[in-house]
């Protein structure tokens, strides 16, 4: 197993974990309404889900099976949960932003569906698997990064008070960030060295998550948002790890 997969995998198993303790969905990252009939219920199906989906990536056995799990579990939460709020009001950035952040997680998930499915000839979803599959995730990948960042500046003071307070020139941070979220977007929709690009938004995701949600959880360890935003960030960024890996050679120099 590629470490790239493992942690994937652990951030979707730890998302279960807290649906299954918590009886609850991921907060605002699943959006669910209350007047959802059999709400609770279906929140320990959605965390069965991903436990079983994620824990399965971790087997050749089942990795197969569990890839595609997990891509079309993601693909419903992308589709479902995230773009209804886009269509309804696409003037609230907001809502760009939730929608980019769990398509990265989608775009992740893709790529293992289409590498472990490889090209399936007698299947309707060819055009998801195999090379195809993964230049559409990487495309997804890659648009997705752009409202991101652009969130970094439309909602510069909530980014800000993210920053940790120990850190110089706070403002300054936000803003690099969220360039740096605009420009691995565009390094991998373009082509100008996109598995660095995306390793890079990986490691800025990945150190934004030890700064800023770890000391969250370590000073309110009962906390369910505290834990949700942790195993949100910490997904989100081994999903930008996936999506570099899947950056082949020939294609880096595309």
């Amino acid at each position: 197993m590629k470490p790239d997969r493992v942690f994937f995998a652990l951030g979707l198993v730890g998302l279960g974990v807290v649906s299954l303790v918590y009886g609850d969905f991921a907060l605002q990252w699943q959006p669910v309404p209350a007047w959802v009939p059999a709400r609770s219920l279906l929140a320990y199906v959605s965390g069965a889900a991903m436990i079983l989906g994620g824990a399965g990536l971790l087997s050749k056995r089942t990795a197969v099976f569990s890839s595609g799990v997990v891509f079309v579990y993601s693909s419903l939460w992308l589709l479902l949960l995230k773009l209804p709020h886009v269509v309804m009001a696409p003037q609230l950035e907001f809502n760009w932003l939730g929608l980019g952040e769990i398509a990265v997680i989608a775009a992740g998930a893709w790529v293992l569906f289409a590498a472990d499915r490889g090209q399936m000839d007698s299947s309707r979803l060819k055009f998801a698997t195999g090379e195809s599959g993964i230049r559409m995730a990487q495309l997804l990948f890659g648009v997705a990064l752009l409202p991101v960042g652009l969130s970094h500046f439309v909602y510069a003071r909530e980014t800000i008070g993210f920053v940790p307070a120990w850190l110089p020139f706070r403002p300054g941070w936000a803003y690099l960030t969220g360039a740096g979220h605009i420009a691995a977007g565009l390094g991998v929709l373009v082509g100008i060295v996109p598995r660095l690009a995306a390793l890079l938004e990986a490691a800025m995701i990945g150190v934004f998550t030890a700064l800023v949600w770890v000391p969250l959880v370590v000073t309110a360890p009962t906390s369910q948002l505290n834990w949700t935003g942790f195993l949100i960030s910490w997904t989100i960024a081994a999903a930008a790890w996936v999506v570099a890996g899947s950056f082949r050679s020939k294609q880096a120099a595309i």
